[in-house]
């Protein structure tokens, strides 16, 4: 719980902005999963941190995908009626994302895709995916590791090269929190 309290402290001078109160319930929810889920790399926690920052936009609370998916082909209903548009932290899309990682955490995500916005599960998928790739196939270790540091292609992980340049500034921010 220490970097929790690092970042709540240091947040509003790094970032420019006061956290809410959710925002630092699900800071605090991602470190535990981090370290439930043996995330130890602060490389791997600050790029999560700046994925989620920026998919949130500015906060860490799961959101709906602003548009909820209009005009893209997984923003249509399927026949059961239900739309699998972005949800959460990391805007999970596509119905078999949603019947993929609902069997990874033993829940109905196809049923119940709302269920995508619930915190614990947001934060699971959200470093889930990210540690092991269930995205892309590439995950946090790829870019990484003793070899190297590439915050901006590590966007890859999540969605191709979309905003890559400004989460990689995002992770520098992050990465410079947890380290001084």
């Amino acid at each position: 719980m220490i970097l929790t309290e690092k970042i709540i402290h240091d947040y509003p001078l790094k970032m420019g902005k006061e956290l809410l109160q959710s925002d630092e319930a699900i800071i605090e929810l991602i470190f535990w999963w981090c370290e439930k889920l043996k995330v130890t790399d602060v490389r791997h926690i600050a790029y999560i941190l700046a994925t989620i920052f920026h998919e949130c936009a500015g906060h860490f609370k799961p959101i709906e995908e602003y548009g909820k998916g209009k005009g893209r082909p997984y923003g249509k209903p399927n026949d059961s009626g239900k739309t699998f548009y972005g949800r959460g932290l990391v805007q999970i899309t596509w119905a078999e994302n949603y019947a993929r990682f609902g069997k990874l955490l033993g829940i109905d995500l196809t049923g119940k895709p709302e269920l995508a916005l619930d915190p614990v599960v947001s934060v699971q998928i959200a470093v889930k995916v990210m540690k092991s790739g269930l995205f892309t196939g590439k995950k946090l270790s790829d870019y990484f590791n003793t070899e190297k540091e590439e915050a901006v292609k590590a966007r890859k992980i999540i969605n191709g090269t979309d905003k890559a340049v400004l989460i990689g500034t995002y992770y520098r921010k992050f990465h410079e929190l947890l380290t001084s």
